[in-house]
């Protein structure tokens, strides 16, 4: 995963937060630290899954990551347009449909 933060740079931002809001400022503080990292295996594990992509719970439940966790690491990931909508659905647990995420291919960043 270090090429990954070498090539992209992407992992020198600070984890987002919602303004005006001292909860939100605070846990994004506190994840700071990992943030680069979980964002690094959030998009490796993406990327592994090549064409098949993977829904969120599906990236939760393999990485056993808190969806509080994943979800925004996967949408810091988005913003970067480094993962992209599939535009495919595939059912949860629930039976609900969930967006199918992929990694954008190198050549198209």
């Amino acid at each position: 995963m270090t090429d990954i933060k070498k090539q992209y740079g992407l992992f020198d931002t600070d984890a987002p937060f919602v303004a005006g809001s001292q909860t939100s400022e605070q846990a994004a503080k506190q994840i700071e630290p990992d943030a680069r990292t979980l964002r690094g295996i959030v998009l490796a594990f993406i990327r592994g899954r090549g064409v098949a992509g993977a829904t969120d719970e599906e990236i939760q439940m393999e990485l056993q990551m808190n969806p509080s966790t994943e979800r925004p690491r996967r949408i810091e990931l988005v913003e970067a347009h480094l993962v992209e909508d599939s535009a495919r659905r595939r059912p949860t647990n629930s039976g609900r449909q969930a967006v199918v995420w992929i990694a954008k291919k190198r050549g198209d960043l």
